[in-house]
């Protein structure tokens, strides 16, 4: 039994020490790989498409498989593209235009047509640490008579939202799709069979989950930062239904439009965020009356920051309450896990050691600290 008892503080010191060391060696999510947005607008003679996108990402070949651009092995050459000047891109996304356009399926009736590139606007490269948006403008003609258009983006380009406007729409209809998938065929005329409840309701589930795992690694360190507070599951909770009751409500009035902070503000504050919990864990064990206060408030700002992922997708205006719920359901799923997982390698084995704050909590702390005060750094003056 003993000899048991040692092979799993063994194996626990080593996990930890393997966490430690991913949190000190994880790059910054100030690259992260986001999801491409084709507005596409619809006439019967014409559509023409917005596309939103990483330009650099797609003509360096950082695999969607990355969440952020440092992790692909093309990450000097998608840095050396995020530095030039707005006309050096555009002439690379010229040279790049075939391959682009040949990602880009669009189909009438199921017969493929190939847009023309009209142009592209780019900013100036500005803060070197934060991913570059530009929008490439494309046109087509619409086949005479078509009924139906189908869309899909090239599994190598990563996942893409679809934003269908038709001539006779007043509002938009929105689809997320994973990389290399393709839409139903959407009708041009009468109208568009709505998502069922339940596939909405999947739908907003796992896109709030993944938003935390595998994706949002600074919401996903703030959890550890909480997690790893005390021994004992009452501030844990404490803690975590304080955070979970204010970013639900910052998500809700920020999709409604009641109210936002811009993410130049918003970032950075998250990024501090982190910091404070792992330097308060560093220097106290005990719950202060003060520190739920603190994580709602920085809940606050993490509930902005989840609600930038459903504005650039949507919602659908026939279940938007459905899927703002279920996408908030999603991201407590996510918290969840990491919370369990974190439990599984270092607090199932060792919360009641008298070592597990010297070797493990002050530890992670200081790594966490060490990351968010990067974070913060860098999005602060880049």
């Amino acid at each position: 039994m003993q000899s048991m008892v040692k092979v799993g503080k063994h194996i626990t010191r080593s996990i930890a020490c393997w966490m430690i060391a991913m949190l000190v060696a994880v790059p910054a999510d100030a690259h992260e790989v986001r999801p491409a947005v084709a507005n596409v607008t619809v006439t019967d003679t014409q559509y023409t498409i917005e596309l939103t996108a990483n330009i650099e990402a797609l003509i360096a070949g950082v695999s969607p498989r990355h969440k952020d651009t440092n992790e692909s092995p093309n990450a000097q050459t998608y840095n050396s593209l995020r530095a030039l000047p707005a006309g050096a891109l555009q002439t690379r996304l010229t040279a790049f235009a075939p391959t682009l356009l040949d990602g880009i399926r669009i189909e009438f009736d199921g017969a493929r047509v190939t847009p023309r590139l009209l142009g592209v606007d780019i900013a100036a490269p500005g803060d070197l640490s934060l991913s570059r948006s530009s929008r490439v403008h494309l046109q087509g003609d619409v086949p005479a008579g078509a009924r139906s258009l189908r869309w899909s983006y090239a599994a190598e380009f990563g996942p893409s939202v679809l934003r269908l406007k038709r001539a006779q729409d007043a509002e938009v209809t929105a689809v997320w799709l994973k990389q290399g998938a393709a839409s139903e065929p959407l009708p041009l005329r009468g109208s568009i069979a709505p998502k069922t409840r339940w596939q909405v309701v999947w739908q907003y589930l796992t896109l709030g989950f993944t938003h935390i795992l595998p994706k949002g690694l600074d919401h996903i360190l703030f959890v550890l930062g909480l997690f790893l507070l005390s021994t004992r599951l009452k501030p844990l909770l404490l803690q975590v239904t304080a955070f979970t009751v204010a970013h639900s409500i910052t998500l809700g009035l920020t999709i409604y439009g009641v109210f936002s902070l811009p993410p130049s503000i918003v970032e950075p504050l998250i990024a501090v965020s982190i910091v404070y919990v792992a330097v308060e864990n560093i220097f106290t064990s005990t719950l202060h009356a003060w520190r739920p206060l603190v994580v709602f408030g920085f809940g606050l700002l993490h509930g902005m920051g989840f609600a930038g992922v459903l504005q650039e997708i949507g919602l659908p205006r026939s279940e938007f309450l459905t899927a703002l719920v279920t996408f908030n359901i999603g991201v407590e799923l996510g918290q969840m896990s990491v919370i369990t997982l974190a439990f599984l390698a270092v607090g199932a084995w060792s919360r009641s050691a008298g070592w597990y704050r010297q070797r493990v909590v002050v530890p992670a702390s200081m790594a966490i600290a060490a990351v968010g005060l990067y974070w913060t750094i860098q999005r602060v003056v880049g």
